[in-house]
């Protein structure tokens, strides 16, 4: 018979893992280099999504790996080049339901903040609860940013955390991002005179 810890350890893992697919649509690798980003493409192949490395953001949860983390994310439109981006944080714990709900930048400004998920993972040995949820990065303050950037999360129960993105994390997501954008202005150069001649 399981102890009501190794139920919750096991729902657990289970929820995390479930939550791991939500970043890119695909399983994360099991090991990924310390600043490489992901890049995947969306269905139908309008937008790419890049993903940078999970950083830890406390202890991981009843030890498993893959919780408590941060990561930077965007997206690109392919047929405009514009992108979006966001700091991607994933909080489980024990105790009172935290309910993250704010974002601000490091001046203090209100970002626009991105509830995810929210889920009561068990009450057997007192609650326990994962969420999942993003502050939206305007690019003009990730450019400004590359010595590194610190974003403040609230929640309605009073917790607060500050999460600190290095700079060579924001250097290597921008990198990707540029690249992709490069790529995409060289295709459509070279597809415009081929619709000129129809």
């Amino acid at each position: 018979m399981k102890t009501p810890i190794a139920r919750l350890a096991a729902a657990f893992l289970l929820a995390a893992l479930a939550g791991c697919a939500g970043i890119s649509g695909e399983s994360a690798p099991s090991a990924q280099a310390t600043n490489a980003v992901t890049r995947s493409t969306e269905p139908g192949e309008r937008f790419i999504t890049f993903v940078g490395p999970r950083r830890p953001t406390g202890e991981p949860f009843l030890g498993v790996t893959g919780t408590n983390f941060a990561a930077l994310r965007s997206s690109i439109d392919t047929k405009t080049g514009e992108a979006v981006h966001q700091l991607y944080v994933e909080d489980s714990y024990f105790g009172t339901e935290r309910n993250w709900d704010a974002a601000r930048d490091p001046a203090g400004k209100a970002l626009r903040f991105i509830a995810i998920s929210n889920n009561q993972i068990s009450c057997d040995n007192g609650c326990a609860y994962a969420e999942e949820f993003a502050a939206s990065l305007p690019e003009a303050l990730l450019r400004a940013s590359r010595q590194g950037l610190a974003i403040s999360f609230t929640a309605r129960s009073g917790a607060q955390q500050t999460i600190l993105v290095p700079g060579d994390l924001i250097a290597t997501q921008l990198a990707a991002i540029d690249e992709a954008r490069a790529s995409l202005s060289t295709a459509s150069a070279a597809a415009a005179p081929a619709s000129a001649r129809r």
